[in-house]
């Protein structure tokens, strides 16, 4: 299907230019929250793969863009009725990025998204670790909710890193508050974050004077519209990583303690 991408594209672009004057062609757009290519601890690659599927009775136009990537690439494909297309490793065989993570932007020419499936997975050498699922949110744009992401911990046996998304086009800052028990922190961060950037961060450089713990949450606010968190949870004696998805909470005062 990507060798139909120039194609589809140029194509794309002639009935955006065509309906200059109208209006634009109805779009639907799903973020997945972190896709990689990159190198971690103990000699580990890790890799995204994507999967779209077109449940749909007619043709899908997809374009999948990395906005916060050099130049925010992006390719166009299309999915006939019923089939999937996969990208494996998607950051480092179809953008062609090494050491690159960013947010993945799933945009769907019509009024519903593809399906789309998410997993990250370590290799080292010809070993591959155990891919786990990346949750995907079709409900994108919540207007700065207090978000919470649980079940944190950094010890001997675990590490946590959080990933802080600004796709706005002014900045953001994030505030973000350690807690043991809901409602009570223990130290609180605040993270500006540039417009179309993307913060992966360890948990002891956000709150370096927690030593160690486990089953911790962060309590998560920010200042931006399309900002977007997440954890990812790395067992090291297995090199597999659990992916946290926010909760969704109402808007408090994170910063008292």
């Amino acid at each position: 299907m990507l060798k139909r991408s120039i194609e589809t594209l140029v194509l794309l672009l002639v009935a955006l230019a065509a309906s200059a004057q109208q209006d634009r062609p109805q779009t639907v757009s799903v973020v997945v929250p972190v896709v990689g290519s990159t190198d971690g601890p103990n000699n580990i690659r890790w890799k995204t793969d994507t999967e779209l599927r077109n449940d749909q009775r007619s043709e899908a136009t997809v374009s999948l863009t990395l906005p916060t990537a050099p130049d925010q690439p992006a390719v166009v494909t299309t999915i006939p009725p019923g089939d999937t297309v996969r990208f494996p490793d998607v950051v480092g065989e179809t953008f062609g990025f090494d050491r690159v993570l960013s947010p993945l932007i799933v945009e769907t020419l019509g009024r519903r998204s593809v399906t789309i499936r998410a997993t990250a997975y370590g290799v080292r050498g010809t070993e591959v670790f155990r891919p786990q699922p990346i949750a995907i949110d079709y409900n994108n744009g919540s207007p700065t909710p207090l978000r919470i992401l649980t079940g944190l911990s950094f010890s001997e046996d675990y590490r946590t890193n959080i990933g802080l998304a600004n796709l706005g086009d002014t900045g953001a800052t994030f505030t973000l508050a350690l807690q043991r028990f809901s409602g009570r922190s223990i130290a609180v961060s605040r993270i500006p974050v540039a417009p179309n950037t993307l913060y992966h961060i360890s948990i002891q450089s956000l709150f370096p004077t927690i030593t160690a713990g486990n089953d911790f949450a962060i309590a998560v606010e920010s200042t931006s519209r399309d900002t977007y968190v997440y954890a990812s949870v790395v067992e090291n004696a297995t090199n597999t990583a659990q992916f946290v998805q926010p909760l969704v909470a109402a808007p408090t005062t994170t910063a008292s303690r």
